[in-house]
Order: C-alpha cells, then structure tokens, then sequence
C-alpha cells in the first residue's frame, strides 16, 4: 500500500525551459511517484496547528490524524482536534474522509457544539475547514487521483537550490475549487515542496509549502508545512510533533460511528 502525507521560502529561478515536446505523459507519472512515494501501512501523526490571522495574532491547535488504506487500496483519514486555544468549542470535532477512486471523496464531521455527524456536501468542498487555511478539498487532495488532472511540464528549476520539475496540473472536472495547480517536484526524491493553487479567474489564491523535512522509520517526512491564503493575508502551519508509520489502528476507526464516539 502507498500512502502520502504531503496534506504539506526562497525560489532560485534559474529559468531552465523544459522542450516543448515533453510528454503530457511523462507529467502524470511525475506527479504520481511524488504522491505515492511513501509506502507504508498506515500513519499516526501528532501536530501543533498554528493559525494567523491578517493581524498577525495566532491561534493554536493540537491535531491527531490517521490514514491507512481499505481493502481496495482507497485512501481513508481521520483528523480528530485535541487541543484549541481559540475557539475551545472545536475541541473533539472529528473529520473522516474516504477516497472514491475517480470521483469526489465521501466526508463526514462531527461537531460537538451539535453533538451529531454530519456528511459533507460535494458542493462545500472549497469551503473552509474548521477555520484554517485549509479547504475540504485540500484535505483530500494529498491523495487526489493523478488522473483526475490534466499535467504537463511547464519548466525545470530550481527550489531552494534543489533541480525541480514545475508542472502544471488542470482538473478535468469544472467544478473543482482550483482552476489550475502548479507543483514543484524534486527530480531526484519526487518531494512536492510548493503547490501554487488557482481560481476559477486564473487568480493565485493560495500556496502550501513543506518548509522542513525530517527523516522517520527511512521515510523522508514533512515536518512542517504552511498554507498560505494569499488574498486574506492569513496561514496555516502545521508542525508534527509525532509521527509513526505501519503501527496498528482499528478498522473501526475509520466510520461514522467513530467520529460520534471517539472511541474504535
């Protein structure tokens, strides 16, 4: 089984133009190794959410987050919050998500200010999630099936002086969030460290970026990873404190009935 966690400053552009006989191809497959290049079981992380806000105050959160694959491969994620500093109403709320292979993901929450699961709506994808930086879509989109975009090689450059490749990924759906992402993919570890993410006028709205890495278990991990909302001025850092690969979660973990009990 493949797994991904990269949910995920300088920019040294040397300008290198890729030819423009570069296979659509050859992008897919680019962007496919970058996004399965972690084979594990399962992983069970422990963050510090930092949110701040155009004024530069911070909120802070305190998240745990399973993964493990089902018996078809699909990608399935919980993210329960411990801990917030501000608003504390959010603590215990509870996020499932489990991936359709070629269509949108199912998603479900629990709110403890309603005492009740609610199913997310394909149409609230693009909305906010608990209050970050954060969209339902971008939850999901660490593990969005490459063929569900359209990819080419736009150009090879450098990414804080490591040679990357930039590819441009269009969604074939028009009632995806994004117009357009482009990512930066390491040539030689198939790291993604910066996705620029597009509306639906072309215009740059957000950039998530792994700002540190931290070898686990042999795995090459994020350890830090911003979010950036370029037009409200506000981020989202999440920071993992903990991080354990291939350790056991119950099946149970991953329903409904768990986000309403806490317990597998």
């Amino acid at each position: 089984m493949k797994r991904r966690i990269e949910i995920v400053f300088t920019v040294m552009l040397l300008g290198t133009a890729v030819a423009s006989f570069a296979q659509t191809g050859d992008a897919a497959a680019i962007v496919d190794k970058s996004r399965n290049r972690i084979d594990a079981k399962t992983i069970q992380t422990r963050s510090r959410m930092v949110i701040t806000a155009k004024d530069g105050s911070t909120g802070n959160r305190v998240i745990d987050q399973y993964s493990k694959d089902g018996s078809k491969g699909e990608s399935r994620v919980v993210v329960e919050f411990k801990h917030s500093s501000n608003p504390a109403n959010i603590i215990n709320t509870r996020f499932l998500t489990l991936e359709n292979s070629g269509g949108s993901d199912d998603q479900w929450i629990f709110l403890p200010s309603l005492n009740k699961v609610r199913r997310i709506a394909a149409s609230e994808g693009s909305g906010s999630f608990v209050g970050t930086d954060l969209s339902y879509n971008d939850i999901s989109s660490a593990n969005r099936d490459p063929g569900l975009d359209t990819h080419r090689i736009v150009r090879e450059e450098d990414y804080q002086g490591k040679p990357c490749y930039v590819i441009e990924s269009t969604p074939k759906d028009s009632g995806y969030q994004y117009s357009k992402m482009v990512q930066w993919i390491d040539k030689a570890n198939s790291v993604n460290y910066k996705i620029e993410l597009y509306d639906k006028k072309g215009v740059h709205v957000k950039t998530l970026e792994i700002l540190e890495l931290k070898d686990v278990q042999g795995r090459l991990s994020p350890w830090v990873t911003k979010m950036s909302t370029l037009t409200a001025g506000t981020s989202t850092t999440i920071n993992v404190d903990i991080l354990r690969y291939d350790g056991e979660i119950p099946e149970t973990v991953f329903t409904p009935r768990y986000l309403e009990t806490g317990r597998p």
